[in-house]
C-alpha cells in the first residue's frame, strides 16, 4: 500500500462533493478493512498512525462513505481507536488489552472443545491433524497465524456452535498483532507446536477435561508472557525517555590569535 507507511497523512480537501455518493457495494468496506488491517498487523502502519479518510478514499479510488464503513468495522475489532475531532488512528499495542483477550479465549475455547469432542469423526480429526502439521512446517509469520487459527477452529467446528465460533474468530483477529509478537521471544514456535500436538492428542483421546486444561495453560501462558513482555518493553522506553540528554562541549575559548 504506497501510502501506508505514513499513515495516510495527507490534508484533507477543502471542499466536499455536493452530490451524495451512490451507495457501495457490500464487499467495497471489507475490502478496505482487510487490507488496511493487514498494513497494521505487519507493522506498514504503526500504531498512532493517523486513518484519514480521505486519503483512504483516493488510496483505493472510492467515497467516502465504504471508508467510514470500514474504519468502524476496524474500530469494533479493536484495530482503529476514533477521537472527537481527531479522527481514527491506529490503536496502541496494551499489555492489558493482549492478557484479557488470552484470558477471554480460554474461557471460551474450552467451552468450545467440551461441546466439539464428542462430535469429533475420523475425518474432522484427520483435518485437525493435518492442520496441526501445517502449522508446525510453517515458518512465515503471516502463514503461520492463519494455519495457527485455522488448527484451533477446527477443533471446534463440530460444536456446531456458529456464534460461539465466531466470537472465538473475532478474538483471534484481534489478539493477531500480539500473537506475532512472540515470534520474537525464545523458543516459542517449538513451545507453541508440541502444545498443539499434546492438545490434539487430548482431542483424538476425547478425554475433555485433558484437553480444556491444555487450551487452557496454552492461552492464559500465551496472554502473561505477552503482559510481561510488552509491559517490559514499556518500562524499558519509558526510562530511555526520561533519561536527561547530555549537554554539548562549550567550544574552548582562544586568545584571539
Amino acid at each position: 500500500m504506497t501510502d501506508a507507511t505514513e499513515g495516510f497523512p495527507l490534508e484533507p480537501a477543502a471542499n466536499g462533493s455536493l452530490l451524495p455518493a451512490a451507495p457501495p457495494r457490500a464487499s467495497t468496506s471489507h475490502v478496505i478493512a482487510r487490507a488496511l488491517r493487514a498494513a497494521i498487523v505487519d507493522g506498514t502502519l504503526a500504531p498512532g498512525a493517523p486513518l484519514r479518510q480521505d486519503a483512504i478514499a483516493r488510496h483505493f479510488s472510492v467515497s467516502a462513505i465504504p471508508v467510514r464503513e470500514a474504519l468502524r468495522q476496524l474500530e469494533s475489532e479493536g484495530w482503529a481507536r476514533a477521537a472527537v475531532h481527531k479522527g481514527a488512528t491506529v490503536a496502541p499495542l496494551s499489555a492489558d488489552e493482549a492478557r484479557e483477550i488470552y484470558e477471554i479465549r480460554s474461557a471460551l475455547e474450552s467451552l468450545a472443545l467440551s461441546l466439539a469432542i464428542p462430535h469429533h469423526t475420523a475425518a474432522t480429526l484427520r483435518e485437525a491433524a493435518s492442520l496441526c502439521r501445517a502449522a508446525e512446517r510453517e515458518g512465515d509469520q503471516s502463514l503461520y497465524v492463519a494455519r495457527n487459527e485455522a488448527f484451533h477452529m477446527s477443533l471446534y467446528a463440530p460444536a456446531g456452535r456458529p456464534h460461539l465460533q465466531d466470537m472465538i474468530g473475532l478474538l483471534h483477529r484481534r489478539g493477531e498483532r500480539y500473537l506475532r509478537l512472540k515470534f520474537g521471544l525464545p523458543s516459542y514456535k517449538g513451545e507453541s507446536d508440541n502444545e498443539h500436538a499434546a492438545l490434539l492428542d487430548a482431542v483424538r483421546r476425547r478425554d475433555i477435561a485433558a484437553a480444556q486444561s491444555l487450551v487452557v495453560a496454552h492461552l492464559l501462558g500465551t496472554g502473561e508472557l505477552l503482559y510481561r513482555f510488552l509491559t517490559e518493553r514499556a518500562q524499558a522506553e519509558a526510562a530511555l525517555a526520561n533519561q536527561p540528554k547530555p549537554r554539548g562541549r562549550r567550544p574552548r575559548a582562544t586568545n584571539g590569535s
